[in-house]
Parts: C-alpha cells; structure tokens; sequence
C-alpha cells in the first residue's frame, strides 16, 4: 500500500512544504549562480524515470560553459565556479529537483536517474531500478553515493526496489541529512564526476 499509494502522497507534500519553506534560499542560490554562469542558472537533461519513461531532470548548473579554441569545453574542474563548488558540496544543487518530485517524475527516495544512453547497456536485473521512480537521493547514495562501482551502485538500487518501504526510506532520508552535513561521498575538483557506464562486458 505504501510503495503504490501513500509514498506517491508523502512525496508530494514534503516536496511541496520543502519547496516553499526553502523558496529563500533557493533565491539566494539562484541570483549567485546567475552572476558566476553569467545568467545561465539550470540544467536541464533528459533522463529515464518510472518504467523507463523519459523525462527532464532539473538541476542548478554549478559550472560554465567556457570552451577552448577549438570550441570544446573546458575540462570540468576548470568550469567549476567557486560558488558552483560550494552548491555542489552541499547538495544544493539538488534542490530544483524538488519540482520533478511535486510533478511525478521523481520520488523522494530512489535509484538516481541515469542518462537515457544507458538504458541499451543494461542487464535485465539492472532494468529493475526502473520499476520504482528515481529519488533525489537513495540507498546507493548513502552507500558510497559516486566512490562506489556501477556494479555496486546497481546492486543497492535493486535491493532498494526489492524491499521498499517507509521505515527503510526514513532510514535513508536521515543517513542522507547526516551525509550532507559531512560532505560525504561528494566528489568536488578534478575527480567529481564518476566514470561513465560502459555496460557488463
């Protein structure tokens, strides 16, 4: 009942309280992205929510979109704002994704949404991570978040699926709190994005 009913009305409500009662500082984070991006404040991409169904994930754009002589960006470390660090360390970057959750492309709790190339490169018991919405944060994400493997990020999305419930998604929502508080398993600087997933093989 609460993985097809209740969940789906508890996320709805946090993410709407959450957002009003954060509207300040989501002002205040937007107005200093505005001036380091010069203007460019969101990111937006497509990524597979429920049953693979494509949506648009929104994001604070935490870097620039400086580019070389030859028109390629810059490397990431190298477009990372100051402020744009200081957001992506303390998950502020997240925040938007609060309006996915209030219009039902994403839960609360839940695997992270993937990019849409990796839909052809799953297994079908990685495919599983589908079955669920994908959460702002989850029980990978509290696990070692992007310093854990593909193999063992998958591993806790699908036990996530397999024994979803409501205890286990405030057990979570509170490791993640405490993990923001100590800047865990956040990468920042010349490692900050994970390497891309290549498939099983």
């Amino acid at each position: 009942m609460y993985k097809l009913f209740f969940k789906r009305i508890i996320d709805f409500l946090v993410a709407l309280v959450g957002l009003i009662i954060l509207s300040p500082l989501f002002v205040i984070v937007f107005a200093l992205l505005s001036f380091a991006n010069r203007g460019n404040t969101f990111f937006f991409q497509k990524r597979p929510g429920l049953n693979e169904r494509i949506f648009t994930i929104i994001k604070f754009k935490t870097m620039t979109d400086e580019k070389d002589k030859e028109g390629s960006l810059l490397p990431d470390n190298v477009r990372l704002t100051t402020i744009g660090n200081f957001v992506r360390k303390t998950s502020l970057d997240e925040l938007p994704q609060l309006i996915n959750v209030i219009i039902g492309d994403m839960s609360l709790i839940g695997p992270r949404p993937l990019l849409v190339e990796y839909l052809e490169l799953y297994s079908s018991e990685q495919k599983k991570r589908h079955l669920v919405r994908p959460g702002i944060t989850g029980w990978a994400q509290i696990n070692g978040r992007n310093l854990i493997s593909w193999e063992e990020k998958f591993k806790y999305d699908i036990w996530y699926v397999e024994n979803l419930s409501f205890w286990l998604d405030v057990k979570i929502v509170l490791k993640t709190i405490k993990k923001v508080f100590k800047s865990e398993g956040i990468n920042t600087g010349e490692n900050m994005i994970m390497n891309r997933f290549k498939g099983n093989n």
